[in-house]
């Protein structure tokens, strides 16, 4: 073995090898558990990383095993609650995990973006890719694309070939449902998400089955788009509607928001016109967002496990790069409902 290096300097893999008396490509032989290593050149270059206290270059490492324990992360309108706390629970997920994310976010899920998307984050070495795609554009778009690493989907629906994660939406909505048919209401309104959006499509439809299963009328649907404003808008329509079947059969007693945020809007057009929640009209959302339990009354609503969705998505994902599970598993995570002062029991029957 040669003179020791500079010790006010770290030591590299040529010093290794300087010491050792072996080329530069044996030292990564032996770092990578290369078996083309006799035993006595592992142990002298072993001894030689132990005695310079040798430790290697994380990018280094990722080239030589191919493992840059890096994953990646695509998601469409993170300004809205679910998405972002998707995303939030994707990341610290991963951390728990010991990894890290580089994350990519769109505005619009064309089959372009999500492709640019996806070789952005192929160029960062990413092992793997977690995609939120809770739209029926994004899913077909990316049902179109040969992604350049293994895929999990969150929220995308079980059209695709692809592993995936999603809270049961239409059990949810139909929690919520059976409450407020429980407490009394003959029938329940529903003020629904965009039409494009999966989740917006199952919670529709599990309302509408809960209904149908009661023997319950099943009011048209309102429809807004997720923000306060647009619940607001459904809210004074609700309110008219209020003063136009007070005392006409079931009438309007209960309303079923798709989310709290348009539910906030329609607890504010409900007030305005003079209406009170719950003694007029019962009001539940969906999400359980932090502000939900302050609004005025505090809001009944569902509340999804990020948490828990994060966690599967990425124990799904490194199980999909690992070759231990297969392209049609997809994990449903449980919803919980959430009371609140807002459907207060009825006390007088409905209709009057």
């Amino acid at each position: 073995m040669t003179q020791l290096p500079d010790v006010s300097r770290a030591p590299t893999m040529t010093d290794v090898a300087r010491v050792a008396g072996v080329s530069h490509q044996t030292v990564s032989r032996v770092l990578s558990d290369h078996p083309n290593v006799s035993a006595k050149t592992r142990a002298a270059v072993t001894q030689v990383i132990e005695q310079l206290g040798y430790r290697r270059n994380s990018a280094a490492r990722a080239l030589a095993t191919r493992r840059t324990h890096t994953l990646g992360v695509i998601a469409v309108n993170t300004t809205l609650h679910g998405p972002a706390s998707t995303v939030a629970g994707v990341q610290e997920a991963a951390r728990d995990r010991g990894y890290l994310t580089s994350a990519v976010t769109l505005r619009t899920a064309t089959q372009t973006a999500l492709a640019e998307a996806m070789q952005h984050l192929a160029g960062w070495g990413v092992e793997g890719i977690v995609a939120v795609t809770p739209q029926r554009a994004a899913v077909r778009a990316l049902a179109a694309l040969e992604a350049p690493c293994p895929v999990v989907t969150v929220e995308g629906g079980h059209t695709l070939d692809l592993p995936g994660v999603s809270l049961d939406q239409s059990l949810g909505a139909r929690m919520i449902t059976e409450h407020l048919l429980a407490s009394g209401h003959a029938t329940v309104w529903h003020v629904a998400g965009p039409p494009d959006w999966l989740e917006s499509e199952a919670r529709t439809q599990g309302w509408e089955d809960a209904l149908r299963d009661a023997g319950a009328e099943v009011p048209p649907v309102l429809r807004g788009d997720w923000s306060p404003l647009s619940g607001y808008q459904a809210g004074q329509q609700l309110a008219g509607r209020f003063r136009t079947s007070r005392g006409r059969g079931t009438g309007l007693t209960a309303v079923f928001v798709a989310n709290d945020q348009m539910a906030l809007g329609v607890l504010r057009a409900l007030r305005e016109a003079g209406l009170h929640t719950p003694e007029d009209v019962a009001v539940a959302g969906f999400d359980d967002i932090p502000e939900a339990e302050f609004f005025p009354p505090p809001l009944t609503t569902i509340r999804q496990d990020f948490a828990s969705i994060g966690r599967d998505s990425i124990g799904l994902l490194l199980d999909h790069i690992e070759g231990r599970t297969d392209e049609s598993t997809h994990l449903v995570v449980a919803p919980e409902l959430i009371v609140r002062a807002s459907t207060a029991r009825r006390i007088a029957p409905p209709g009057t």
